[in-house]
């Protein structure tokens, strides 16, 4: 009898630990996006001069930083559909972010004529990310996982919100471009309201989601989004972290706004509290956490700062030094991005990769890595990295940047495409040539990070080699392609102007630009 009964007791142990190793088969994931963080906003690359991110640094002790990571758009909402479905912007039609606006547009168009001072036909984006397709969300969610947005959206409200998109939860539940009305509150979310005066909306955001975390059903395995707001404007910040960056302004650097050092500080701290929190829980060997930035800095908007005398001045919120350009630009500083992914039992901790990356791979990547099928009849324009994140070989034929815009920003191009192979980098700008031809500019990034020397005109074959491509992407994802402007009146045409628009408004407001 005590036999059996010892038999019986250790059928049961070994049950317990059975489906204890079955439950932790499936790896939890942690999706962290921030907004407007661009690759020099951060201590990983080397600029440690101002802004300060302890936590993102202690993340990547966890596991791998991407050297050469890029966001499929230089503006949110495109490079935010590109990884809930893996395809680029010149497939899903999602190619600026307009989807706070009323009308509900689900392909992209172009307009019939344009303004006759542009050489290109400005096309028109597809405002909502269709709900009919097989995003990240619904894919993962049909896997048996619990899952969870919080923070910025920004591709469609009802019936195009994370709700109709595979989560369970949304907080706070808001299709707009960014925090309603500030960071500091009082906010004015219509249906989501601060818990004392003062409070960040970024703590809030960590609050709720750890939360979450704490009261989750522990029998599925979890995807949680957290994607920030910061360091999206509206510019406001903790008065204490202000002050505290006041002390160390130095308006010879070019990173010298204390108010968006304070933003970035706030940013870092809710990683931060996540990472305590899932080592609190006990998950940390079970839960992958990937770090990714919508697109490149801000340099277009302006913020008042103080200095410690009381000294006022006006900058850009930051500087993508020694990165061209910034958010709204397909130059560098608009799509370099930071990315740390840490990935237990796959990503070896505190390594670094130059393999290139683009936003569109964590859709087949996430996918693959949990186990789970990718869709039929669903096209993926982004690559499974896994050999990246395993530090093995990684090789691709390029990735396109699609931008078929012309924000009048720092830096600005008309309607262009890009691509990257290796350390070359080619921008097609469309019809900006004469007789309506496209126009080239050819960097080799190996040697010119910065973008400063355009040497298409010495390597014409590389120049052809790469704009095939380009040709070759946007013709396979059917993408819909400015044409040359009917209405185009030479006499109108003043790029030069744009091209110093924004320097001329700083100087008119004795801003500096340096």
């Amino acid at each position: 009898m005590k036999y059996l009964i010892r038999k019986y007791l250790l059928t049961i142990a070994l049950s317990l630990c059975l489906f204890n190793a079955n439950s932790q088969e499936k790896m939890n994931v942690v999706f962290i996006f921030a907004d407007d963080l661009g690759w020099s906003d951060v201590t990983l690359y080397g600029n440690t001069s101002y802004y300060e991110t302890p936590n993102l640094e202690r993340l990547a002790a966890r596991g791998m930083t991407f050297n050469r990571a890029y966001a499929a758009s230089p503006l949110c909402s495109p490079t935010r559909a590109s990884v809930l479905t893996g395809q680029t912007p010149a497939r899903n039609g999602i190619t600026a972010p307009t989807a706070h606006m009323k009308e509900a547009q689900l392909k992209a168009s172009l307009p019939e004529k344009s303004p006759p001072g542009n050489k290109a036909l400005i096309a028109i984006s597809a405002s909502r990310l269709d709900n009919t397709l097989p995003t990240l969300g619904k894919m993962i969610k049909s896997d048996g996982y619990a899952t969870a947005h919080f923070g910025k959206w920004h591709l469609g409200k009802e019936p195009y919100s994370p709700l109709e998109h595979g989560f369970d939860v949304d907080i706070p539940h808001w299709p707009g471009p960014g925090p309603a009305g500030s960071f500091v509150a009082p906010w004015k979310f219509p249906n989501f309201k601060e818990n004392y005066p003062n409070e960040h909306l970024e703590d809030r955001m960590t609050d709720e989601a750890i939360a979450w975390l704490r009261n989750r059903d522990t029998s599925k395995p979890f995807f949680m989004n957290y994607w920030q707001f910061s360091v999206h404007a509206p510019f406001d910040a903790k008065k204490s972290l202000v002050d505290y960056y006041r002390t160390k302004t130095d308006l010879t650097n070019p990173q010298h706004s204390p108010t968006y050092a304070a933003m970035v500080h706030s940013l870092d701290q809710s990683v931060g509290r996540l990472l305590d929190e899932i080592d609190r829980l006990g998950l940390k060997d079970n839960t992958a956490i990937v770090f990714y930035s919508d697109n490149g800095g801000n340099m277009y908007n302006t913020i008042t700062d103080s200095l410690p005398s009381g000294e006022k001045f006006i900058s850009a919120p930051t500087d993508n030094t020694p990165l061209k350009g910034g958010k709204a630009s397909i130059y560098e500083g608009g799509i370099r991005v930071p990315c740390i992914i840490a990935w237990p039992g796959v990503t070896t901790p505190g390594t670094t990769s130059d393999a290139l990356i683009q936003s569109t791979d964590l859709y087949p990547t996430i996918l693959s890595q949990l186990n789970i099928a990718l869709p039929k009849k669903h096209q993926i324009d982004g690559k499974d990295i896994t050999p990246a994140l395993k530090g093995e070989a990684f090789k691709r034929e390029g990735i396109v940047t699609y931008f078929p815009h012309q924000p009048k920003v720092p830096h600005w191009l008309p309607p262009c495409a890009s691509v990257h192979a290796g350390d070359w980098k080619l921008i097609r700008i469309f019809h900006e040539g004469k007789n309506n031809k496209h126009q080239y500019k050819l960097y080799n990034l190996k040697w010119d990070i910065s973008e400063d020397y355009n040497i298409a005109s010495v390597y014409p074959d590389k120049v052809k080699e790469l704009d095939a491509l380009i040709e070759a992407h946007l013709k396979e994802t059917n993408a819909v392609v400015p044409g040359p402007n009917p209405d185009f009146d030479p006499s109108k045409y003043h790029p030069e102007l744009h091209g110093i628009q924004f320097a001329n408004q700083l100087k008119a407001k004795k801003i500096d630009i340096n």
